[in-house]
């Protein structure tokens, strides 16, 4: 771990910050006391300043992360509070694989969040080491540098529930048959949010999209970077969108990816509104895709009869779990990849065609919680409390039962899919224990260079009409549109329309003169009659490593 030097109050130097890119210091008069409170962007020129001096102590990365050389990790200490930069500090993990190419090649280091909020980047040095086909020309540039932001894995996690008990199955029905079950779910959420301030509570009013930012300009400090070069995805493009209102002139590249709807009155309730009815519209997608292989998966021949199958297995499940644990939730939350990702369309209708035909094993597999990891479910559990605690302080939430019902019960009348189960997992929200905010209002017109923006059609977790928000909010920006396609994250996918023009993008600060709409450049493809229900082994081979895809929930 990087130790770092105290700063005194009437001794902060600028060297470092100039250094660094920073802002200019205030006069020695505005410096605070140890103890006393600062605006925050003061907090952050002055926290910044102490990185750059620090840098970052690179070394092997231990054991447990499971990430082998010749990727490095290191630590980067921020505050808690940005308006306390001399009071309690936490450390951000990062991790890096330094550039491939030459000396004369390099360009910097690339820094990743692969969205949420609550996921690690620190997967993303792999693209480098592993020698990725669409990152091999980027990675001869840059340092790919990823890292847990605030709250995420192994910069002070954050935890709401006992790990066991949060992926124990089966969970309750998401939609509602009584008021009773509504009531029931009502106190899940509130006992979430209490669980949240109780095992968290000193870490929850800090946990803003706002200070995540300030902790990736932290971060740009440290590695020594007079400007920030950034590819967040999902969730990832709010934080992208926050820097680069916060510190436009620090950002050298920025790509942002399956864009959220930066708008104010969006973050974050309405944002979860929208999501529901872009999920029935990919869901609607994929039953007519199915529907016209009726050939090869057996379950219906047009969009109603692929439906009704749905409905039959949801009912089925719920009065049965399949396996002892495979209830309507667990089902949800497993056939939600088929709107997520283009590339699971195959795998999520191949496990439903073998459960149609007899066989629910591929199914109860690929659902069935592994209650012995105990790791990955706090894994999984740290992911899900991080998405709570950023959404439920970085906005204010309605506090009124009547407006949810009201809300998602219209909505569920004709979006059905995911409605009710977004709602009981973003309900805690309604009950938060701990300060909410008014979200930044995002966009810059001055002193920001070119961000690239990338954003699929009919992409279900964040609606097109994000990209096209964000687009007009960054003066400058270009938008690069897949056509008629829905998967979320991509720059991680293979279409040569979109690869050659991030490479352009990275490696020259290249943009085209005009916003870029491409064709897909690989539909779903069902298998051959015979096929389609066997799965060739393990249920969850058929899907992309899970580390090439973007954090969403």
């Amino acid at each position: 771990m990087t130790s770092k030097a105290a700063l005194g109050s009437a001794a902060f130097s600028i060297t470092a910050a100039l250094a660094a890119g920073l802002l200019l210091a205030p006069p020695a008069s505005a410096a605070p006391s140890r103890g006393g409170t600062v605006p925050e962007a003061l907090g952050v020129q002055i926290a910044a300043a102490r990185a750059a001096r620090a840098g970052i102590d690179w070394r092997d990365c231990p054991a447990d992360w499971g990430l082998a050389a010749p990727i490095q990790c290191g630590w980067v200490k921020v505050p808690l509070d940005y308006a306390k930069p001399f009071g309690k500090t936490i450390d951000i993990a990062v991790d890096r694989a330094v550039s491939t190419g030459t000396k004369e090649e390099r360009q910097g280091a690339l820094v990743y969040n692969p969205g949420g909020p609550g996921g690690s980047g620190l997967r993303f040095p792999r693209r480098s080491t592993t020698n990725s086909p669409l990152w091999v020309n980027t990675a001869k540039a840059y340092d790919f540098v990823g890292f847990d932001p605030r709250g995420v894995g192994h910069s002070a996690p954050v935890s709401c529930i006992d790990p066991q008990e949060f992926v124990r199955a089966p969970k309750a029905d998401p939609v509602p048959d009584t008021e009773a079950d509504k009531t029931a779910q009502r106190r899940l959420a509130a006992a979430y949010a209490d669980g949240c301030k109780q095992r968290s509570g000193e870490m929850l009013p800090h946990m803003t999209t706002p200070n995540s930012a300030r902790d990736l300009d932290v971060i740009r400090a440290a590695l020594g970077e007079r400007k920030l070069n950034f590819l967040g995805v999902s969730y990832g493009s709010y934080l992208g969108g926050v820097y680069a209102t916060l510190f436009p002139t620090h950002v050298r590249r920025m790509i942002v990816d399956s864009v959220v709807d930066p708008s104010r009155e969006n973050i974050w309730y309405e944002a979860n509104l929208g999501q529901d009815v872009a999920f029935q519209t990919r869901w609607n997608d994929w039953l007519d895709w199915v529907a016209e292989n009726d050939a090869a998966f057996r379950l219906g021949g047009t969009r109603a009869a692929v439906e009704a199958r749905w409905q039959q297995l949801r009912a089925q499940a719920k009065a049965d779990p399949l396996g002892g644990v495979a209830g309507p939730a667990e089902l949800v939350n497993f056939f939600q990849a088929a709107p997520y990702y283009d590339s699971s369309w195959v795998p999520v209708a191949q496990a439903f065609s073998a459960w149609a035909a007899g066989d629910p094993q591929p199914l109860i597999e690929a659902i069935t919680p592994d209650m012995s990891d105990v790791r990955g479910n706090a894994a999984a559990e740290n992911g899900n409390a991080v998405y709570t605690a950023v959404e439920c302080t970085d906005a204010k939430w309605p506090t009124s039962w009547a407006r949810w019902d009201r809300d998602n019960t219209a909505l569920h009348a004709k979006y059905p899919f995911l409605t009710w189960s977004n709602a009981w997992m973003n309900l805690p929200c309604a009950t938060w224990g701990s300060k909410q905010h008014t979200p930044i209002e995002v966009g810059a017109r001055r002193g920001l260079p070119p961000v690239l923006i990338v954003q699929s059609e009919r992409d279900a977790a964040t609606p097109y009409r994000g990209a096209v928000e964000l687009h007009r909010r960054l003066a400058g920006s270009r938008l690069i549109t897949e056509r008629a396609a829905g998967s979320h994250g991509v720059t991680s996918l293979a279409n040569p329309c979109i690869n050659t023009r991030v490479d352009a993008y990275l490696l020259h600060g290249r943009t085209d003169a005009r916003d870029v709409v491409c064709d897909p450049h690989a539909a779903p493809v069902a298998p051959a009659p015979a096929a389609a229900r066997s799965l060739a082994g393990d249920p969850a081979a058929p899907f992309p490593p899970r580390e090439e895809l973007p954090v969403v929930r």
